[in-house]
C-alpha cells in the first residue's frame, strides 16, 4: 500500500504505568525548592523552639530524678524561666512533655505542680522497670564479657562515699545512678530514654519514705554484690539478684505507702512534702 512518505509526528502521550498507577503530569509536581522554601522553611523556628523546649525539660527531670524538686512543689514560671535563660513559653512547652511523663501535673487557676505519684503508679513504675532491667540483663547473659563496667562501678563507690560522710541524699541519687548505669549496659538510647523517665518518677515516690538512709543503705551492698557479678560476667546471677531486689524494693515502698494513707491525718498524699505553693 503505497505512502508518500512517513507519517507526521504526533504529540507524544505518558505511556500508562504499570499495575494502572495514573501518571501525574510532570508540569503539575512542585519543583523541590518552592516546596521546602514553601513548608519547611516555615517550620524551622518550630522545630527550634521544641529543641529548646526538650533540653530544658532534661534538666528539669534530671533535677527531679536527684530530688531537687520534691513532690507537691509549686514550680514558678519566672524564676525558672530566669534562671534557665529561656522564654515563657519555652518552659510552658517543657511543662507539657514532662506532665506528659507524669511527672507534673496543672492544678486549674493554682499553676504547675511536681507531681505526687500514687500506690498505683508505683506498682506499675516496678513492673516497668522490672521488665526493662531484667530484660538488659538476660541480654549480658548472651554476650561476651568483659562488660563496660566504669560507669556502674563509680556509682557503687558514689554511693559509698555518701553513706561514710552521711550524705543521705546523696546517697538516694547514687542508688538511682546505679539502675541508670546498668539499664546503659543495654546499649540502647530508647531504653535510656524509657529509664530516664521511670527514674525520675521513681524519685518522687521515694520521697514517701522517713529515711533516705533506712531506704538506700541495705541496697548499697545489694548493688555491690550485682557489681560483682557482672565483673566474670555472670549476667544471669546478676539478674536473679536484681530481680529479688526490685522485689524486695517495691515491697518496701508500697508499704511505706499503705502507712501513709493508714495513718488517718486527712491529707492527700504528698501534702507537706515540699511544697512550695
Amino acid at each position: 500500500m503505497g505512502t508518500n512518505g512517513p507519517e507526521p509526528e504526533r504529540p507524544s502521550r505518558a505511556e500508562p504505568a504499570a499495575y494502572g498507577t495514573p501518571v501525574i503530569p510532570a508540569a503539575s509536581v512542585p519543583p523541590p525548592a518552592t516546596r521546602e522554601h514553601g513548608e519547611l522553611a516555615g517550620d524551622r523556628p518550630l522545630l527550634s523552639r521544641t529543641s529548646t523546649a526538650e533540653r530544658v525539660a532534661d534538666v528539669l527531670r534530671s533535677r527531679i530524678a536527684e530530688g531537687f524538686f520534691p513532690p507537691g512543689t509549686r514550680l514558678s514560671e519566672g524564676s525558672i524561666a530566669g534562671a534557665l535563660g529561656v522564654s515563657r513559653n519555652t518552659l510552658r512547652e517543657s511543662f507539657r512533655l514532662l506532665t506528659h511523663e507524669r511527672l507534673l501535673e496543672h492544678r486549674l487557676n493554682r499553676g504547675v505542680f511536681v507531681r505526687v505519684p500514687t500506690v498505683e503508679d508505683v506498682l506499675d513504675i516496678y513492673r516497668v522497670r522490672t521488665l526493662v532491667e531484667c530484660g538488659v540483663m538476660r541480654r549480658l547473659a548472651g554476650a561476651d564479657p568483659p562488660f563496660a563496667l566504669d560507669g556502674l562501678a563509680a556509682t557503687v563507690a558514689a554511693g559509698h562515699d555518701a553513706a561514710r560522710e552521711r550524705r543521705w541524699k546523696d546517697l538516694a541519687t547514687a542508688n538511682i545512678h546505679f539502675h541508670r548505669e546498668l539499664v546503659a549496659l543495654g546499649h540502647s538510647p530508647r531504653t535510656d530514654e524509657v529509664m530516664r523517665s521511670v527514674l525520675a518518677e521513681l524519685r518522687l515516690a521515694l520521697h514517701i519514705m522517713d529515711s533516705p538512709r533506712r531506704l538506700h543503705g541495705p541496697y548499697l551492698a545489694r548493688n555491690r554484690d550485682i557489681l560483682a557479678a557482672l565483673r566474670p560476667g555472670d549476667a544471669a546471677r546478676a539478674e536473679r539478684m536484681l530481680r529479688q531486689y526490685l522485689d524486695d524494693s517495691r515491697s518496701r515502698i508500697v508499704a511505706a505507702y499503705a502507712r501513709r494513707l493508714g495513718a488517718g491525718d486527712g491529707q492527700p498524699m504528698g501534702s507537706g512534702m515540699g511544697s512550695t505553693s
